[in-house]
């Protein structure tokens, strides 16, 4: 979709970043107090369960679930929101009528626009999870509920605007929408799973900031959909900092820029059903899943990353006495936008999670993942009107490695890496090169408080037919106070057990 004014793209992301920082500082409140309750013993939570026969949800038997009250749910969202742009956005995009989803369904033209990044790579993936939290709060599978978040994007292509249908939007709103949905409903669902058969009024309000669709469902059919999702108790790693933020190095073409830049960030990180749990299974997708939150005190970019990585098939091992992990199948949806460029992407990737006993006392912890996926980067120059990004073919990696020392330090290491080809879009005269490169020490000052420092270096290399190659990098340095929850910096202990 076109919108023709900044100002008006602004607004409409505003409400969903302020939700996202929201939802964050409420779960971590929730996981802080939720991990000193005592885990049930029962393997199957009451709360997953409904009395026989009276139509409720049982999420264990999936009777009680709903197909049809989803297929409602999304085409009205779509139209509601439809309304809400007609009204609030002036331009014709919106307009859209009978006849013209008629031209688009007989015609079946479809491109790649030219929409802002932050439309594209994030208020559609966010549209994408909206949709399937319809289906997965109504007790919809995984895997099934893909069906309601792909079709409403196909809907809201032919008939929610006047521009061309775009692939890419397709894409994100269906891949990253599932990824992203299904974590946010599970966050959600943790959130309630803590609370017990009658879940406090907070818990109610927070699970329905993070997923407001879940909150919906609760609300407008009470009984039926009130059995909450069952999390099986997963081995966890959660942490909320906030601090300050300044440029170390900043350089275009080699060029250096003064390191001016200084303001407040906040991020937050969930590690869910971290490997070597005793009794813990990975039947369904995301049953093990990583999110990364990080946002800024600057209007022009409240949001420098949201990060989503999930398992969706595969298998558990074990190495001798001191390594557990999984292996096998991810999906990953990644926004990630410093102050110079940005990139995103939606992918699949194989690889594995694991928990390595070092000593006694020190464990190691890591992710590392090979695959391919499709993404958009930039900035590169182009004519006024156009997009400023690139789109293509993604061949990406991941290593992500934590060391904890005890129960005082720990270190973590994150490196990432894009290659945005530019095959299979309308745009196959360039490529690019990112790099992302994270390392960060904390230390626990008491209890559940701790400092920390972290340093973040951007590096990207674009290479185009019609242009001057491009090179930019960007280091900060950030010292920030990190809140843990009850599990501290995350180790799971399986010795002697």
């Amino acid at each position: 979709m076109r919108v023709p004014d900044a100002l008006s793209r602004r607004l409409w992301l505003i409400p969903m970043q302020r939700g996202c920082a929201s939802a964050a500082l409420l779960f971590f409140a929730m996981g802080a107090s939720a991990q000193a309750q005592t885990a049930p013993s029962n393997p199957v939570p009451f709360s997953a369960t409904a009395v026989p026969g009276d139509g409720s949800l049982n999420w264990t038997t999936g009777d009680g679930r709903s197909y049809l009250i989803p297929a409602i749910e999304v085409p009205g969202f779509l139209a509601a929101l439809s309304i809400v742009d007609r009204i609030t956005i002036p331009h014709d995009v919106y307009n859209s009528t009978l006849k013209s989803t008629w031209g688009f369904l007989h015609e079946q033209h479809w491109v790649f626009d030219t929409d802002p990044f932050s439309m594209n790579q994030l208020g559609h993936p966010y549209q994408g999870a909206t949709m399937f939290a319809f289906a997965r709060s109504s007790g919809v599978p995984f895997w099934q509920s893909l069906y309601y978040n792909t079709t409403g994007s196909f809907i809201w292509k032919m008939a929610g605007e006047t521009d061309l249908p775009s692939i890419n939007d397709q894409i994100t709103t269906s891949v990253a929408g599932a990824f992203l949905g299904e974590s946010l409903f599970r966050m959600a669902s943790l959130i309630l799973e803590h609370g017990g058969e009658h879940p406090e009024l907070w818990r109610e309000w927070a699970a329905a900031a993070i997923s407001p669709p879940t909150g919906f469902n609760r609300l407008m059919f009470g009984k039926k959909f009130k059995a909450v999702f069952p999390g099986y108790d997963p081995a966890i790693f959660m942490r909320l900092r906030f601090g300050g933020e300044v440029d170390a190095n900043t350089t275009t073409q080699g060029v250096s820029r003064p390191a001016a830049r200084q303001e407040g960030v906040i991020d937050f990180t969930l590690e869910y059903g971290l490997p070597g749990k005793k009794g813990y299974a990975y039947d369904r997708p995301f049953d093990y899943f990583s999110f990364e939150f990080a946002g800024q005190a600057n209007m022009q970019n409240l949001i420098e990353d949201i990060m989503v990585r999930g398992f969706l098939y595969g298998t558990d091992y074990t190495l001798g006495e001191n390594f557990r992990g999984i292996q096998g199948v991810y999906g990953s949806y990644d926004y990630i936008s410093p102050s110079i460029f940005r990139v995103s992407s939606s992918a699949v990737s194989y690889g594995t999670t694991g928990q390595w006993w070092i000593s006694r006392q020190v464990a190691l912890q890591g992710t590392a993942l090979v695959g391919g996926g499709f993404a958009g980067a930039g900035t590169i120059p182009v004519v006024d009107g156009l997009r400023d990004y690139h789109y293509g073919l993604t061949p990406q990696g991941l290593l992500a490695l934590r060391a904890i020392f005890g129960k005082m330090v720990m270190m973590d290491l994150a490196l990432r890496e894009y290659y945005v080809s530019g095959t299979g879009s309308d745009d196959a005269t360039g490529s690019e090169q990112i790099f992302r490169g994270e390392a960060g020490l904390t230390y626990r000052v008491f209890d559940q408080q701790a400092i920390g420092i972290q340093f973040v270096e951007s590096n990207r290399h674009a290479h185009y037919q019609h242009y001057a190659d491009t090179n930019q990098s960007e280091g900060t340095f950030s010292l920030v106070y990190t809140f843990l929850a009850k599990s501290g910096f995350g180790r799971v202990e399986w010795r002697n057990q």
